[in-house]
């Protein structure tokens, strides 16, 4: 393959599908992202529960999610469970962020459970001293100081996410990945369109690598609000 003759016009001539497929990504990535949070947060609790029903269910659908391929997780939600429950399929969107919630939950929940269990006991002893309830302590104490050291390993979990997205390619979502084989079909040419999927994601990813960074820093303990307002007057 010669790379002078990289033809881009044939990209450009289909750029309304990678600029929709860059729209369906980052919608899958935000709600699966979102929802695998909420329920991870839930699961998460519940495997730090001392009730042998709340634990162990919690500790099964973790170990099934996390044990299983993403690829067949959403091709057994969009090709059978949805149809079996339903009766119809949804479609892609769908399909693809339900599949999503589901394994980012189960991966969240053993990053929310390692944050909390890395809290020190004394501080929920504490707080029940004072005459808090468990779960007041736990929203109040407990969970404020682990989100602190959850940042990292949830933010890795998003950018994870994003690039798993281009899976749900396989139920005919029209993501990046989608727009990318759609110019390959058409021409079979194969590097242009692999390429800029690839840049993409890429771009992707660096956005939010430094989003997470902010984030990671203005969360840090070491972080003061007033002393960078204090550097900035004096610049």
């Amino acid at each position: 393959m010669n790379f002078l003759d990289m033809r881009w016009d044939i990209v450009w001539d289909y750029r309304e599908f990678y600029i929709n497929g860059l729209w369906v990504t980052i919608i899958l990535t935000i709600c699966g992202y979102l929802g695998g949070i909420v329920l991870g947060l839930l699961l998460g609790l519940g495997k730090t529960s001392k009730k042998r029903w709340i634990y162990w269910p919690c500790k099964l659908y973790v170990d099934l999610f996390r044990g299983t391929p993403m690829l067949v997780q959403i091709l057994i939600i969009h090709l059978a469970f949805i149809p079996a429950v339903f009766g119809q399929s949804f479609g892609f969107l769908v399909s693809g962020i339900i599949a999503l919630i589901l394994n980012s939950a189960a991966y969240n929940a053993e990053i929310i459970r390692a944050g909390i269990e890395s809290i020190d006991k004394g501080q929920m002893e504490a707080a029940r001293s004072l005459g808090l309830t468990e779960r007041q302590a736990m929203r109040k104490i407990v969970l404020p100081q682990a989100f602190r050291r959850m940042i990292p390993p949830l933010g890795n979990e998003f950018i994870a996410l994003l690039k798993d997205s281009s899976l749900v390619t396989v139920i005919a979502a029209n993501d990046i990945l989608y727009a990318a084989k759609v110019v390959a079909g058409a021409y079979q040419r194969f590097w242009e369109p692999y390429l800029v999927a690839a840049i993409m994601y890429l771009v992707l990813t660096y956005v939010v690598t430094k989003l997470i960074a902010y984030v990671e820093k203005r969360f840090s303990i070491h972080y003061n609000p007033r002393k960078k307002r204090e550097e900035r007057v004096a610049t």
